[in-house]
């Protein structure tokens, strides 16, 4: 896979619109993302999806967990869109797997 291959993301909050992003950091993110949450509730918070992800994260697209934050949030977006990611109704706001 080269560096220009792009894949198509959905938004969760705005229906029908999709981006490409580049499909290496993409699929590297989704793995690791879906490594981290749990199966069940209560799910994870951002703040500790973050912490645990960034450590497993490639050190060659993520140098020093560089654009993380982005890239989380782009691909937690694209997966509650496709519903293989659960956002809980709570405060602060959870996320699980599906």
């Amino acid at each position: 896979m080269s560096s220009n291959d792009k894949i198509e993301v959905q938004n969760i909050n705005i229906p029908g619109r999709t981006n490409r992003v580049n499909a290496e950091k993409y699929l590297a993110m989704k793995e690791v993302l879906l490594r981290v949450l749990p199966d069940t509730s209560p799910g994870l918070t951002q703040k500790e999806i973050m912490k645990k992800l960034v450590t497993l994260l490639p050190e060659d697209l993520y140098p020093g967990g560089a654009t993380s934050g982005w890239w989380m949030k782009t691909v937690q977006l694209d997966l509650e869109a496709k519903e293989m990611v659960t956002r809980e109704q709570s405060k602060p706001l959870r996320w699980y797997k599906q």
